[in-house]
């Protein structure tokens, strides 16, 4: 067994007869990999506070000695992880061996990561002992690898599923941006979401084809760490679009073993993936390559091709390191987009067709980005810098032949940008008044260079006119403190505030619709932890956030046809708060329930006739979110999530008040087993409740309920083999519904009102070869 130098040195001394008849306790202190943590703070405590106090070495070992008899509490601190507390009961003489594991924080902002970087207070020895400090709200957590790997997945953007009362839905071609639900928001392609992976951006302000625009076809599931997420505006360090909440989806640096994963399905879908992590000198040097096709069930075959590729380099452990991650994928796809509901009904297409073919869309996104962190015992600090190149060219046809009865609606939606941005931040441990607190300084900045955002009239994908070709320059920055204090043993508190300013510049085709406009908000922020007692913490937060708005309606004085519109607020105030409660006093569950609140100044809403998101009505929401991981065996897991919100529009007008598209219940549960005599397999409910489609809640939508399924053995050390079945019991249900005015040939110019509908996929098939060597 490996001991410090100062545990071994205390091992000897405590043989001598000065020292037989004093008490003594020392260990080691590790991570979730068994990797040895320096530098962590070991307060030894009594009834009266503080007896004493130590840091690990290098080796991760502490040491106590000379104690006298009675009850204690050894509490183990360092930045990034869960405070850790264990109770002990100390002799009049003897050597007391306590080794502690420390489990990174869901909110841990670090530069190297390992496969098991996040751990379930479920599955740990002692979760009660684990649970202070491991979150700052009940909404606030983090999904493991191993949650991940044992989840069959139709798309990559389902990797979002995991986190409670999220829905990831496709309402056109695969290769197009997932559609997202969390809150009681259509978050449309990611509006109020915010979504980061390995340490970049991933939302596109004032894109082409709505704010925010999240494409997360470039996701590597095998590669993926853990995904941290949080919800509300309650965090200082989140800023744009992180209203509803936020997500981190951290890359690996170092596998298990280098592997060749191989799916083939029905409907054309095949995949490759081939990854490893050779040592590269002092560090370690991940490859992974990604080819995949998939026609789907449609009539006009979607022919998604997709060629993706990641090289990463890094080196140093959880308080130093650095990483250098590069990224290249490209995609391109035809799409069959949702239709209208009359044209099926009256028999004039199927159900997986497309009233025109011709659409689809191909994109690229190649990036770099590099992370460094260098830490104390009592300090860390982070800097991340990234640079992204990215294209999109979408040609989409929502209202058919309204607007055009000769050549169609068909529109081009062209983006075409370099992002550059970086943050910085710095945490520090220390006391104030005899207590202990964590500061953590930060700073982040963002520049969208926007070569063009262009929008055109086209048919069968050829350009007949422009409506707007624009360049537009956006430059975003942000800066926070926050501190976060534990007054007693039983109360923690979190304050902050985060200041932001942003400025458009919009060089528009139509001269009147240009110019340059900026803005600032200030957002304060704060919660309250009580607890832990009987292995449960109760939490209140709140808090003020904001998504900006497309700078080219922060400018905008004309329509398309020369009429005067009036411009939209840059930056949308958003305000949160919510109460809730995280417990593990049943043996191997965790559960957390979350009542909240939010409410938006504007709305961004969906419009059918562009195919983008536009700024509305200002909204409430409300509701509740109760999440439950449940492991009775280490081979067996339950999981079950549910959440309702309500959402309305706070002013008045006659046309309604109900938030079109809003989600209202969401399920998602599931049963995984896991290293059961070879066998592993996974069973899956998402049930997505029934919409209003229309502000007076006149037309709605029909639920969802999807279950899907995975069944797998391992046949050999290192082959495994997996079958997965995508809605398993042929619900003919739908991704996604809209309500709006489209008109069909030979239909009345004004068009019809009605139900648009993207279906959900068919009974899917998919078989899978994993090798490891």
């Amino acid at each position: 067994m490996r001991l410090s130098a100062a545990f071994s040195l205390l091992v000897l001394f405590a043989s001598s007869p000065a020292l037989a008849q004093s008490a003594s306790v020392a260990g080691l202190a590790r991570d979730d990999n068994g990797a040895a943590l320096s530098g962590v703070s070991v307060e030894f405590r009594g009834a009266g506070g503080s007896l004493d106090a130590a840091v690990t070495d290098a080796s991760g070992g502490y040491h106590f000695e000379a104690l006298p008899p009675g009850r204690y509490q050894l509490v183990f601190t360092l930045i990034n992880f869960a405070t850790t507390r264990r109770d002990l009961n100390v002799p009049a003489s003897g050597a007391i061996r306590l080794d502690v594991i420390l489990h990174y924080a869901v909110n841990a902002d670090v530069a190297v990561t390992a496969k098991r970087t996040f751990a379930n207070l479920a599955d740990v020895a002692n979760p009660a002992e684990n649970l202070v400090g491991v979150a700052q709200s009940a909404s606030q957590g983090a999904i493991t690898a191993k949650q991940l790997s044992e989840r069959p997945l139709m798309r990559d953007g389902e990797v979002l599923e995991t986190v409670p009362g999220v829905v990831v839905t496709q309402h056109s071609g695969e290769g197009k941006a997932n559609q997202y639900f969390l809150r009681g928001f259509n978050l449309d392609h990611g509006t109020d979401f915010a979504t980061l992976v390995a340490g970049m951006p991933v939302n596109m302000p004032t894109h082409a084809h709505g704010q925010g625009y999240s494409d997360l076809n470039f996701l590597i599931p095998e590669l993926v760490t853990g995904v941290q997420f949080s919800k509300g505006p309650y965090y200082a360090e989140q800023g744009d679009f992180g209203t509803a909440g936020s997500s981190n989806i951290n890359y690996a640096n170092v596998l298990d073993r280098p592997i060749v994963h191989v799916e083939a399905g029905v409907q054309g879908y095949a995949r490759a993936l081939v990854a490893a992590s050779p040592s590269a000198g002092a560090g370690h040097l991940v490859t992974a390559l990604e080819l995949a096709h998939n026609d789907g069930p449609w009539v006009h075959p979607d022919d998604y091709q997709k060629l993706n590729g990641v090289l990463r380099y890094s080196r140093g452990d959880a308080i130093d390191g650095f990483s250098i991650t590069a990224m290249g994928y490209h995609g391109r796809w035809n799409s069959s987009d949702h239709v209208a509901q009359r044209a099926v009904s009256d028999g004039l297409l199927g159900r997986f067709g497309a009233i025109d073919p011709t659409d689809g869309g191909h994109t690229y996104r190649y990036s770099l980005a590099g992370d460094w962190q260098h830490g104390s015992r009592n300090a860390i600090t982070k800097v991340t810098a990234y640079g992204i190149g990215y294209d999109l060219d979408l040609f989409s046809n929502f209202t058919y032949y309204l607007n055009d009865p000769v050549h169609g609606d068909q529109i081009e939606q062209a983006d075409h940008r370099f992002v550059t941005g970086g943050k910085a931040s710095y945490r520090r441990l220390g006391r104030w008044r005899g207590r202990p607190i964590q500061h953590t300084l930060g700073a982040q900045g963002r520049n969208d260079s926007i070569g063009n955002v262009g929008l055109y009239h086209t048919q069968a994908r050829v350009r007949l006119d422009t409506r707007s070709q624009d360049a537009v320059l956006e430059t975003t920055g942000g800066a926070y403190v926050q501190s976060d204090i534990e007054w007693t043993s039983w109360l923690r508190t979190m304050a902050g505030v985060r200041g932001d300013a942003a400025r458009f510049r919009v060089d528009a085709s139509n001269s009147a619709n240009g110019g340059v406009r900026g803005a600032g908000l200030v957002s304060p922020k704060g919660g309250v932890a009580l607890g832990p007692w009987k292995a449960t913490e109760f939490y209140v937060n709140a808090g003020t956030g904001f998504h900006s708005n497309d700078a080219r309606g922060t400018t905008l004085t004309r329509d398309f046809d020369g009429n005067p519109v009036a411009r939209v607020t840059p930056l949308v105030r958003a305000k949160g708060a919510e109460v809730g409660i995280r417990t593990v006093v049943i043996p191997h569950l965790q559960s957390t329930v979350a009542v909240w609140t939010l409410h938006l100044d504007s709305e961004l809403v969906f419009t059918g006739d562009e195919g983008t998101t536009e700024a509305s009505r200002p909204s409430a929401r409300r509701g509740i979110e109760w999440a439950n991981y449940y492991s009775p065996a280490r081979w067996l897991v339950f999981d079950g999530d549910l959440s309702w919100s309500r959402a309305r529009f706070t002013d008045f007008d006659p046309v309604g008040a109900y938030v079109p598209e809003a989600v209202g219940a969401v399920v998602s549960a599931g049963a995984t087993l896991d290293g059961f005599h070879r066998a592993f397999g996974s069973v899956r409910w998402r049930y997505f409740g029934s919409r209003t489609l229309i502000e007076d809640n006149t037309v709605r939508s029909k639920a969802t309920s999807l279950v899907n399924l995975q069944a797998g053995c391992q046949v050999a050390r290192n082959v495994k083999v997996a079958f997965n079945v995508f809605n398993v019991f042929n619900a003919a249900d739908s991704d996604v519904d809209y309500f709006y005015v489209s008109r069909l040939p030979g239909e009345p110019p004004d068009g019809i009102a009605d139900i648009h509908t993207h279906p959900t996929l068919p009974r899917t098939a998919r078989v899978n070869l994993i090798v490891g060597f």
